[in-house]
């Protein structure tokens, strides 16, 4: 029988400045593992994605993300400590509680990215 196990799956998320995103991300937070051939190579523990150095506008402003953690307010609290709002000019979102079970916040990267975090609530 083939081995057909799955070990990750990540998506390539555009950007219009590279330098200034491969910034915001590591500001944020995350990880730069690598950086090759236009493509940067982001984590945070078992989470990750690929920042290219790729921009179509209407691409990235519909582009999305949604990161499940298991404190969102601590999240909250990281996003608005990191100082990215005020460096980057990005927006957030208020903490809401969603009819999904869900309490998020969104928060847009400097590509217009949005990037939905969220905690699962009973």
């Amino acid at each position: 029988m083939s081995n057909l196990k799955i070990t990750e799956i990540k998506a390539f998320v555009p950007s219009k400045d590279f330098e200034l995103s491969k910034q915001f991300y590591k500001d944020l937070g995350f990880t730069m593992a690598s950086e090759g051939g236009g493509i940067a190579y982001f984590h945070f523990g078992h989470v990750s994605f690929l920042l290219q150095d790729f921009c179509a506008e209407a691409f990235a402003e519909n582009f999305m993300m949604h990161i499940l953690v298991e404190d969102v307010n601590a999240w909250w609290q990281q996003v608005h400590e990191s100082g990215v709002l005020e460096k980057y000019g990005v927006k957030v979102t208020a903490l809401e509680d969603q009819a999904w079970r869900m309490r998020d916040f969104c928060l847009y990267d400097p590509s217009g990215v949005l990037w939905r975090i969220g905690q699962n609530i009973d």
